[in-house]
């Protein structure tokens, strides 16, 4: 933490996001560069990453409170449909075109949706961002996560049946993450009705604090035991709390003020984790997916913002802040990785 404190006010003075010289310095103390920390170390910190990706959801379900939505309108949800489907088109056409095999293509086109809330929250607070591309944006990141685990769950039936020389159920291949949508939204929502009861029940400070902080805790343990999205089962708890508690904002200021150390860490043990060695083996194929998933992200967020009539600074700047990809990735990536061996032993 204290690094972090260090690296934060250096990127000050270089005019960069406190974000960068967290992931910086967590590089450089890391078990790949100056080993000041063990991987032992870092490995014992895994429950941190978990705890602030919970937090950061709930804080970004209480952007959908419906007085909100109905002042931004239609437009969150046609750009983070473009945007999500954009990117997934084109790193699809791209890798094909370069003559990869498809269903591998299909599949990494489907992880390229996916973006990540954590870093984009940071900046927005650690700025005081306020005005259309940042209250377009909040929503959007929200709702991402849901377009791309749509789009992973067809592009992976396709493939599937592609590439599979044995029967393969389609309809439960694409009926999966359906559910796990369905699920993580219907868990979140009972759980942030239990919430509205208790920050009705409890009435000093530091008791709704603390009924807070152990729902999102609870949200996060039960959607891993059911195998559910974390991340979408806290947006649908605080996206409900805060339409049904007229006590949600002051408890939302609570629980801002104390994330910051949780945040500092998540982004200092991501930076030391990154083992940069394998930077070189990406090759071809891994700089045509991050070229192209950013144009993919840029040119559908700008459609998407132009087809709902959005700001003109919306339409020119949001795909950019839309190109941070981090856990929901991984996670998919990892999903990937188990289905390519099932199918190697099978086959």
């Amino acid at each position: 933490m204290f690094l972090s404190l260090l690296s934060g006010k250096i990127m000050k003075k270089i005019h960069l996001p406190n974000v960068t010289g967290y992931l910086i310095f967590g590089l450089l103390a890391g078990p790949y560069c100056l080993k000041l920390l063990s991987l032992e170390t870092i490995e014992h910190f895994s429950i941190i990453p978990e705890i602030a990706l919970g937090l950061i959801a709930f804080s970004i379900g209480a952007e959908f409170k419906l007085s909100y939505l109905k002042q931004v309108g239609k437009a969150p949800v046609i750009i983070a449909f473009t945007e999500a489907i954009g990117a997934v088109l084109v790193v699809d056409l791209v890798l094909i075109l370069t003559g990869n095999d498809v269903a591998f293509s299909l599949v990494l086109g489907a992880i390229a949706a996916a973006t990540a809330p954590a870093a984009t929250l940071m900046v927005v607070r650690q700025y005081k961002a306020k005005g259309p591309v940042t209250s377009t944006l909040l929503p959007v990141v929200a709702i991402d996560d849901a377009v791309a685990l749509m789009a992973f769950g067809l592009s992976v039936a396709v493939a599937k049946a592609i590439s599979s020389t044995s029967s393969v159920s389609l309809a439960t291949t694409i009926l999966d993450p359906i559910i796990e949508i369905v699920g993580a939204l219907l868990m979140g929502a009972i759980l942030g009705l239990i919430l509205k009861y208790l920050a009705k029940w409890y009435t000093g400070r530091g008791n709704r604090l603390s009924a807070s902080i152990a729902m999102v805790l609870l949200c996060i343990g039960v959607a891993n035991m059911l195998e559910l999205s974390s991340l979408l089962a806290c947006m649908a708890m605080s996206a409900v709390f805060v339409n049904l508690s007229n006590v949600s904002e002051p408890i939302f200021d609570q629980v801002d003020r104390i994330t910051p150390p949780i945040f500092m860490l998540f982004f200092f043990i991501s930076g030391a984790e990154l083992d940069i060695s394998v930077l070189p083996t990406v090759g071809v194929i891994g700089t045509l997916y991050v070229l192209f998933r950013v144009v993919g992200k840029v040119s559908g967020a700008a459609l998407g913002a132009k087809l709902s009539n959005a700001a003109p600074v919306v339409r020119k700047y949001l795909g950019f802040t839309l190109i941070p990809q981090a856990g929901v990735a991984i996670g998919l990536a990892s999903v990937v990785i188990t289905l390519c061996l099932f199918y190697e032993c099978i086959n």
